[in-house]
């Protein structure tokens, strides 16, 4: 696969274009971008006989390195956190909220079912369901469909769904020899039997297991994985330690700004209040290019710099059916209608489920990519993320491996993560796909855009995308899933988010109870949807949407 993904290089763009395409141009939105949007057809991804399902608003406490301020907490602390985030800013009744899930990827023993004690800690109802659910670097984005479908399925009218991590302390196992001697002993009926037991311990029983690095199927770090991509698709270090650095330059400029309205205070108990993400750090290249390789030494190009860091942090968003929340005055910041998750190969195709969800969702969905106008894709590390790119880009890859006969398109930097990434923003694993989800959103309803696309890969080769349409100046989510991995091919999912705004009328899914009352487009006010493919999600605004402003949704 490597030998054949090196031979793509031939038919993608040279590096010095690419190169180019990091300049400082691509350090704030295009201000051109809300009249391309006004100027483009109006698209709608809606569904006949298919409930409208919104989010709400979504939160996240301050994304910290691990090691900080979090150190001395539990997992179920942050999301506990998050949880009465959500609440304070949504002013949503604890007895309102049907059902709790939350995603992580190492789970702490004592709190097996985090979602069950950090609801319990923020004060809902021990009447209310809540369960965990895990998968890689997608488990919030699991999250989110999980509540998706208890809401289409009529279960639920309003779930809450979130993700956490905290990779300060992790769980840390001795070694199996050592608990097959212990689990002996509390067994053992005699002094002689536990005698017998305890002499035949050895010094190497007490060396400690440390959770997993490696890929479980493949024997391969993550890093090296990074590497390899990099190296077969012609990525050079210096085109990573400038991505990298775009990534912290903007990131920076979004905070300063306070364009990150997300993040919500956190006091930590015994410290001080934390306002805001402790990752961001805008350097040089100079200081970049001093960093020795991090995973394939000494000539790997994959770097401290360019890979994203181990992150503390917990998010939560809130999803109702529409009726549900428009009987409680909300004005959502989402539709959600549809996402789909594909699964890659895990060992040479680890980090590229972006490119082969994208390319599902804009089929699904019947967009381009000149369709959207907001991108937010993970950043694992800034060798896969310019990978993806030069693969998107190449009618090579797209008639040997996705099947397309036409490539589909690189993102336009102008319109990529203009707020940052996992890069520079952290990469709490099961809580970042909230996190791009709202960026999303937000993004979409300050610039006026169409559509918004998100995107994440994940251990084991999974992704998922996902794809949304806004009225003007309200967000909504779509979702629709679609798994693409089978128990015998060893391929995993990979994930993308697709957001859209619409500029011009937003279709409902099904009729909505403001539709069937005749209201008037004239009384719109801005508003903004979102659609979610799993593998990719789609968000979108609409102006005409009849569901918005002085017609029912408070302004």
């Amino acid at each position: 696969m490597t030998s054949m993904l090196t031979r793509a290089v031939r038919n993608l763009p040279a590096a010095s274009t690419w190169a180019a395409r990091f300049s400082v141009r691509s350090l704030s939105s295009s201000s051109q971008l809300q009249a391309a949007a006004e100027s483009k057809s109006k698209k709608t991804l809606t569904k006949s006989g298919v409930k409208n399902i919104v989010v709400v608003d979504g939160v996240r406490i301050p994304f910290l390195q691990s090691g900080t301020s979090y150190i001395d907490l539990m997992p179920h602390d942050l999301a506990r956190a998050a949880l009465q985030g959500l609440l304070y800013r949504t002013n949503v009744p604890k007895e309102a909220v049907d059902y709790i899930v939350y995603g992580t990827v190492i789970q702490e023993v004592k709190t097996s079912n985090v979602a069950r004690e950090a609801a319990l800690g923020a004060g809902f109802s021990d009447k209310t369901p809540s369960h965990t659910v895990t998968m890689a670097c997608i488990s919030s984005n699991q999250a989110m469909t999980t509540g998706v479908g208890l809401i289409a399925a009529g279960q639920c009218e309003a779930v809450v769904a979130g993700g956490v991590e905290l990779m300060s302390d992790v769980p840390i196992r001795h070694s199996r020899k050592m608990r097959k001697t212990m689990l002996g002993l509390s067994r053992a009926k005699s002094m002689g039997q536990r005698l017998a037991l305890i002499s035949g311990i050895r010094p190497n029983y007490f060396a400690p297991e440390l959770p997993a690095v490696a890929e479980f199927s493949t024997g391969e770090i993550m890093g090296h994985s990074a590497d390899r991509l990099a190296a077969a698709f012609a990525v050079s270090r210096a085109e990573q330690d400038q991505y990298a650095l775009r990534s912290h330059t903007l990131a920076k400029k979004a905070q300063d700004e306070g364009l990150l309205t997300d993040v919500v205070p956190f006091k930590v108990p015994g410290k001080d209040t934390v306002t805001k993400d402790n990752g961001i750090r805008p350097s040089s290249l100079e200081q970049m290019g001093k960093l020795r390789a991090a995973f394939v030494k000494p000539y790997g190009t994959v770097t401290a710099a360019n890979s994203s860091f181990l992150t503390d942090g917990a998010s939560a968003v809130l999803i109702m059916s529409e009726e549900k929340a428009l009987a409680m005055g909300y004005k959502p910041k989402a539709y959600l209608r549809d996402f789909v998750y594909v699964s890659q190969d895990p060992k040479d195709q680890l980090l590229l489920g972006p490119t082969y969800a994208t390319s599902k969702l804009l089929e699904r969905a019947g967009l381009t990519m000149a369709d959207i106008d907001a991108f937010e894709f993970h950043e694992a590390f800034a060798g896969q993320i310019l990978a993806n790119m030069k693969a998107m880009d190449s009618e090579w890859f797209a008639q040997n491996y996705i099947g397309r006969k036409t490539k589909v398109g690189a993102p336009p930097l102008e319109k990529f993560n203009n707020w940052g990434g996992s890069l520079s923003l952290g990469h709490p694993f099961g809580a970042t796909g909230c996190r791009l989800v709202m960026a999303a959103a937000h993004r979409l309803k300050k610039g006026g855009g169409q559509y918004g696309l998100v995107a994440a890969c994940a251990a084991g080769g999974q992704v998922n995308k996902i794809a949304g349409q806004p009225p003007p100046n309200r967000s909504l989510h779509v979702w629709a899933w679609e798994r693409g991995s089978h128990g015998g091919d060893q391929k995993t999912p990979a994930y993308s988010l697709l957001l859209s705004v619409l500029s011009g009328s937003l279709a409902q899914s099904s009729p909505s109870p403001l539709e069937e009352a005749g209201s008037p487009s004239s009384s719109l006010s801005p508003c903004s949807a979102v659609a979610l493919v799993c593998a990719v999600i789609i968000l979108s605004l609409n102006p005409e949407d009849p569901a918005c402003g002085d017609a029912g949704w408070p302004v």
